[in-house]
């Protein structure tokens, strides 16, 4: 995996998985008919999902997995907090998912992007399956949108921009990890690769329109402040300067006060499934 510090990013991933917690419940809908006896979160972090899982899966034995004791910790405190029945357990991924039990449904969310080898990673969450298993993996979907094409300042178009930005950033991210194997990033392909059958992909929309409810309004304002942060040197000094105001809660037209600020956006899932022996 990479080197983020994401105990240090607790709050916002947190906060990201309850904002975009719709999606993942739309995504469990297409799992109806399953009947699971054990469920395994890989990349849990906090605990959304994992929460989600068990609560629609109340009968299974659901793991949280993850390689940071202290996401792990939140998991857990949500789970109590919510009611829900969940283990958690600590392994990297995906050198340590060779220590966890198979189960029959697998879910990772966002997380292989952040390994070198992703079909690597891919075969070894495949293999957690047992036979007739359900692999679940969200990858790719549509960037958030939360503003107007024209905020009233700066240049139209910052969003645009922004995506254009994260994107350059995000394949150097990709160089840069160890082992880095490029890949077609054709997801479905990449899960028949990895022995899978019955594999499909459907996305599923995050509407939250304005003018945004206080939980959705800090993950917009908590994700606008992480791509300020890792778009350092990479934009132009005037979208620096309008994301600048955009974060400035003194500022009228900041993020926190103004009207028109929604959250749009969609997260696409990919399943297949392991023969049946």
């Amino acid at each position: 995996m990479d080197d983020f510090d994401w105990a240090a990013m607790a709050d916002l991933l947190e906060l990201e998985g309850v904002t975009n917690s719709p999606s993942v419940r739309q995504a469990l809908q297409e799992l109806h008919d399953l009947t699971p006896r054990r469920v395994l979160d890989v990349g849990s972090g906090p605990g959304v999902a994992a929460c989600l899982l068990a609560t629609t899966f109340p009968q299974a034995d659901v793991v949280a997995v993850d390689g940071t004791p202290e996401l792990l910790a939140r998991a857990e405190e949500r789970a109590g907090r919510l009611g829900v029945r969940l283990r958690t357990a600590v392994a990297e991924f995906p050198e340590g998912l060779a220590g966890l039990p198979s189960a029959d449904l697998v879910w990772s969310g966002q997380v292989v992007h952040h390994v070198g080898d992703q079909q690597g990673a891919l075969n070894h969450l495949a293999g957690l399956l047992e036979p007739d298993g359900v692999l679940a993996i969200v990858e790719g979907g549509l960037p958030a949108r939360w503003l107007p094409r024209d905020l009233g300042f700066g240049r139209p178009g910052l969003q645009a921009r922004l995506d254009a930005a994260m994107a350059q950033w995000f394949t150097r991210m990709r160089a840069e990890l160890p082992g880095s194997v490029a890949v077609v990033e054709d997801w479905p392909g990449m899960l028949r690769t990895a022995g899978l059958v019955q594999v499909r992909s459907k996305s599923f929309l995050v509407d939250h329109p304005a003018p945004l409810a206080e939980g959705p309004r800090r993950s917009v304002r908590r994700s606008l402040e992480r791509q300020r942060e890792l778009l350092d040197g990479l934009l132009e000094a005037e979208d620096a300067a309008t994301l600048d105001r955009l974060l400035d809660p003194d500022d009228p037209v900041s993020v926190d006060r103004r009207e028109d600020l929604f959250l749009l956006t969609a997260k696409t899932v990919h399943f297949g499934r392991r023969p049946a022996r």
